[in-house]
């Protein structure tokens, strides 16, 4: 097991939509090889991503390319049970039950070809995860070797300090972006600098609604930051990122695109800071109002 401290690369690679890109395993092979050059080297999935497909797919391009696996730090999630049709179940459900955690983490194994995943993260809370139980589990596939390092995703601040008091946590995966700042309110964030823990985030181009959303949020949002971005000579999906980035938490944003040019623009996002007029003005345009 690797005794190297847990890092992830500034920019992540998310693969949610990884079987949507309808690439062919070469296609992927390449795909990954560009994002490691861009010093994309950490690829976040989900047991559910692509109806239970997206971790197959990119477990063959690293069976047809192994010498890719040490370049790359492997991200997964679990706890949702999704209906599909391999899985019948009556309805959408989450389940952070040892047994299943484990049998999911089993399969991430298999999907991806690999000994052991660099991180997993418990996706959604679930309302009946007994802390104890789970951080024991937590514990035991990690002296299996098999997970290096456990987080969680969309959990709240107490949510959080509470599985954090049962084992060592080391990201909590949280939507932000010029369109969506809940984080930013609900104490979320804020922990992250309390306990030198860094988020990762999920949607900072808000679904793609910044760019095509036509509500009134969207449009005055975009508006702001079209001139914002001709300002500084970079692109919307640039400065969306930058804007991410500038939270003193050091958040790595998860990129959703198969478009390698999207990644670059992601990556360009490391080089501009904004100053905090800028990030304010941003967030005024989503408001709709001045700060108090």
């Amino acid at each position: 097991m690797s005794t190297a401290p847990f890092a992830l690369s500034p920019i992540v690679a998310g693969l949610w939509r990884i079987v949507d890109w309808r690439l062919s395993v070469a296609e992927r092979v390449r795909w990954i090889e560009q994002a490691l050059d861009l010093g994309i080297t950490t690829f976040d999935h989900a047991d559910i991503y692509g109806g239970y497909q997206a971790e197959a797919q990119f477990g063959e391009a690293l069976k047809a390319a192994p010498s890719l696996r040490a370049r790359m730090q492997l991200a997964t999630k679990c706890g949702i049970r999704l209906r599909s049709p391999q899985h019948a179940y009556r309805i959408n459900y989450y389940d952070s039950a040892p047994a299943y955690v484990r049998a999911q983490v089993e399969q991430s194994l298999r999907n991806l070809h690999t000994e052991q995943l660099d991180v997993v993260m418990i996706h959604r809370p679930d309302y009946l995860m007994d802390a104890a139980a789970l951080a024991d589990t937590f514990a035991t596939l990690t002296r299996e070797g098999k997970v290096e390092n456990w987080g969680v995703s969309n959990f709240s601040a107490s949510q959080f300090a509470l599985l954090q008091q049962h084992h060592p946590l080391v990201t909590n995966q949280l939507e932000l972006s010029p369109l969506q700042m809940n984080a930013l309110d609900n104490g979320a964030l804020d922990q992250f600098q309390q306990v030198g823990v860094r988020p990762m985030i999920w949607s900072p181009l808000a679904g793609g609604r910044l760019f095509t959303g036509d509500d009134e949020q969207a449009v005055r949002v975009r508006a702001e930051m079209t001139t914002m971005a001709h300002r500084y000579g970079i692109s919307l999906t640039t400065l969306a990122f930058a804007w991410v980035l500038r939270h003193p938490s050091r958040p790595h944003p998860i990129t959703g695109s198969g478009r390698i040019e999207s990644l670059r623009e992601a990556v360009a996002a490391l080089d501009v800071t904004l100053d905090a007029e800028d990030w304010y003005a941003i967030w005024t345009a989503n408001k709709g109002h001045s700060v108090p």
